[in-house]
């Protein structure tokens, strides 16, 4: 088979998924099973996958598919919770008390508090928590996910505490011959990827200081009564000293710190900035912007979780209305804090089924370990916190499961589709997996201009797998021998690659899934990918251009050559 055909055949899953999702504008649960289909007969027959390699990695898919709705849960039942306790009501009085401006609130809810949650958990946690906080102060459930999705951004490529550059680069590139090279430029490992880090934060933070703007001008375009782009911007100044408090020092700790930082301490120094100049209306312009009554809201803005605002049986304190987010906060910097033993603790209950099928792909989880654990935390906490009674909890559980089930269905097919993919690499056809074909195919016909496609690549892999570190695994060491070949700085070309990946968080299918879900505005995936495109093109365009900047104009060297 020649590659221009394995290329065209290996997009053809993706391809097939954004023209029933964003074309034909059908739903997730009935797009996702043909696409997976799809990619079966594909690997099956093209790729000459063996039907345990296909059935393993279908199964591998479920345990994370598991992972995943677990968190959805735990996130829907902390909502549902408070609301039942009166936490919600509590919460919205709060923000009124900085400003009731939807655009202020935008700033500080998902802009910074989605990326210290991104900071700390990674993994979709952001939306999972940050879109049903929005639904909860009064955002319309579409917006909320288009906005949940947003987050995972600028954050991205230093969530989790590093993960996408300490287990991606480090898992995709530096491993055998490389490391190798590495001693004998006289680098450490850790040096590298320092060196990868910052330079992925200096494109972020020139990037991603207009992310914050971008939020604000899409939600009143696309949710404000009379759709105006100027409302958003009317208050300019206000988001771009939003954006310039996360990005200065996220960027700052990237360079001198490390990958492991910069996301947690660019939003806990962004929210202390942003909150005390909101509250002095610092920057703010004199008009006020708010959604139109709820009343006129289109159904496919709704979300099938009713919220009711009510006290509960006793009026809550805001300090202790916050106090189950400010515990799952707390418990996932602990928890993936590096040198505390926590995390490492946490992970020791597994479930795993290695070698699945006589193949070498094997399947683990470890529950404890998941965002879904903190969040069942402060789910406990609230109910004594706030002295819930029994019905009042039963009511908040059963409430949570009924919503679930729409997003099951849905994971079941999508996830199982990604590590059907992913695992294509495993044929007796002689073929690369399939996102590297078609990354090989890309690499081959532009040449002098790859720095511009870079972060498109990067991008891909994250719409495939819904992660950046996932990315990072797959194409690390792709671009780092693209930029070798092509005369590059491979620690500028890996930077782009890690940058694109994060980029393409914003319209990867299952984060997309597991955010509607949240917010119980399933069935509507589409319209929010096509949303989201737009700042996905904006990041992916901008940091193009950097790249070429980079490797043309300020002649960056690699580390291993002496820049």
């Amino acid at each position: 088979m020649g590659q221009t055909t394995a290329a065209a055949l290996a997009v053809l899953p993706i391809a097939l998924g954004g023209v029933l999702l964003v074309g034909f504008r059908i739903a997730a649960k009935w797009a996702m099973p043909a696409v997976y289909a799809c990619a079966v007969i594909i690997a099956l027959t093209a790729w000459r996958m063996s039907g345990a390699d296909v059935a393993a990695s279908t199964i591998q898919g479920l345990f994370i598919t598991l992972d995943i709705l677990l968190i959805i849960f735990a996130a829907i039942l902390l909502l549902n919770t408070l609301e039942e306790s009166g936490g919600v009501a509590a919460i919205r009085r709060s923000f009124y008390t900085i400003s009731d401006d939807r655009r202020v609130q935008v700033v500080i809810v998902a802009w910074l508090f989605g990326s210290f949650i991104e900071g700390a958990a990674g993994f979709g946690t952001p939306a999972a928590i940050a879109a049903p906080l929005m639904v909860a102060i009064g955002f319309p459930a579409a917006a909320a996910v288009m906005i949940g999705m947003m987050i995972q951004s600028t954050a991205v490529t230093f969530g989790a505490v590093g993960t996408p550059i300490l287990i991606g680069v480090k898992g995709g590139l530096i491993h055998g011959a490389f490391t190798e090279q590495l001693a004998a430029a006289g680098l450490t490992p850790a040096q590298y990827l320092h060196a990868v880090g910052a330079r992925a934060a200096v494109i972020h933070a020139i990037t991603g200081t207009l992310m914050p703007t971008l939020m604000v001008v899409m939600m009143t375009r696309f949710f404000g009564g009379r759709k105006s782009w100027t409302e958003g911007l009317s208050i300019l100044p206000f988001t771009l000293f939003g954006g310039l408090a996360f990005t200065v020092p996220y960027a700052l700790t990237a360079i001198f710190l490390g990958p492991e930082f910069p996301s947690l301490v660019g939003a806990l120094v962004g929210l202390a900035v942003v909150t005390f100049a909101a509250k002095r209306r610092w920057l703010l312009p004199n008009d006020r912007w708010d959604f139109e009554s709820p009343d006129t809201w289109p159904d496919d803005w709704k979300s099938e979780i009713k919220l009711v605002e009510h006290e509960g049986p006793r009026p809550i304190a805001v300090w202790l209305a916050w106090l189950p987010y400010l515990v799952v906060a707390a418990l996932l910097v602990l928890t993936r804090w590096p040198g505390l033993p926590i995390g490492g603790w946490l992970k020791v209950p597994t479930i795993q089924w290695a070698s699945m099928f006589g193949t070498e792909v094997t399947a683990k989880t470890s529950p404890l370990y998941l965002p879904s654990t903190m969040l069942g935390a402060a789910v406990l906490v609230t109910f004594f916190a706030h002295r819930m009674s029994g019905a009042a909890m039963g009511r908040a559980m059963r409430k949570s499961a009924k919503v679930i089930l729409g997003a099951g269905f849905v994971l079941v097919f999508t996830v199982p589709m990604v590590r059907v993919y992913i695992n294509s690499g495993a044929n007796a056809a002689g073929l690369d997996s399939m996102p590297r074909e078609l990354a090989q195919w890309v690499a081959m016909h532009v040449g002098g201009v790859w720095p511009m496609f870079a972060g498109m690549i990067g991008a891909l892999g994250a719409f495939i797998a819904g992660s950046n570190t996932v990315s990072n695994l797959m194409f690390s060491e792709f671009q780092h021998s693209v930029a070798v070949r092509l005369g590059f700085s491979g620690a500028m070309i890996v930077a782009l690659q890690a940058v694109g990946a994060a980029a393409g968080n914003m319209i990867a299918i299952h984060n997309v899934v597991a955010a509607s879900a949240t917010v119980g505005l399933m069935g509507r995936e589409g319209q929010t990918l096509r949303k989201t495109i737009l700042p996905t093109v904006y990041y992916l365009i901008v940091i193009g251009l950097l790249g070429l900047i980079a490797v043309y104009g300020l002649h960056l060297a690699d580390p291993l050559v002496g820049g």
